[in-house]
């Protein structure tokens, strides 16, 4: 079972997470709260390669992403 902790919250660089508060302050991608309530918003948008500011993840990572989604995003 992923983890918000140990699995998901390293995806986001410290860059992306200021950038995202910068866009909308509600989304604190460093945020377990935060990333589990967008979390729809914010597979829509990796998955579309709309971001990370730096450039698309990696298939591997959008993965991943909802692979923590659909275990019901344990924290």
């Amino acid at each position: 079972m992923l983890s918000f902790v140990r699995d998901i919250r390293p995806l986001f660089t410290q860059e992306d997470i200021e950038h995202m508060l910068d866009v909308d302050p509600r989304l604190d991608l460093g945020s377990y709260d935060s990333a589990k309530a967008h979390a729809n918003i914010i597979y829509r948008r990796v998955l579309l390669g709309d971001m990370p500011p730096g450039g698309p993840w990696p298939q591997e990572q959008v993965g991943k992403f909802k692979e923590w989604m659909d275990e019901q995003y344990p924290p």
